[in-house]
C-alpha cells in the first residue's frame, strides 16, 4: 500500500523535496502568460517591450519563458511598468 494514498499532491511534492521549485515554476508560468496577454492587448512586439524595459530581447525571452523560474524582481518590475502595471507580492499562509 502506498504511503501517499489519502495525502494531497503538495504533501507528496514536499516529501520529495520539490514543492518550492514546483510552486516557483507554476507562479512563473502564470506571470509569463499574463505578460504575453498584456502584450497582445497592447499590440506590442517583444522588441518594442524590450525597448520600453531598457533591456535586451534575450532578457525578455527569458522572462517570457514559462519554464525559466530564475527571474529577478527588478526585471518583473520593469516589465510591469512598461505595460502600465505594477507588481504586488505578498506572503501567504
Amino acid at each position: 500500500m502506498s504511503k501517499h494514498i489519502g495525502s494531497n499532491f503538495d504533501d507528496f511534492l514536499d516529501q520529495e523535496g520539490v514543492l518550492a521549485e514546483a510552486q516557483a515554476i507554476a507562479v512563473k508560468r502564470v506571470i509569463a502568460f499574463q505578460l504575453e496577454e498584456l502584450m497582445k492587448e497592447q499590440k506590442l512586439s517583444k522588441t518594442q517591450l524590450a525597448k520600453r524595459m531598457k533591456t535586451s530581447r534575450a532578457s525578455l525571452d527569458r522572462l517570457l519563458d514559462p519554464d525559466n523560474a530564475s527571474v529577478t524582481l527588478l526585471t518583473l518590475e520593469r516589465a510591469a511598468k512598461a505595460l502600465g502595471k505594477h507588481i504586488k507580492i505578498e506572503l501567504a499562509a
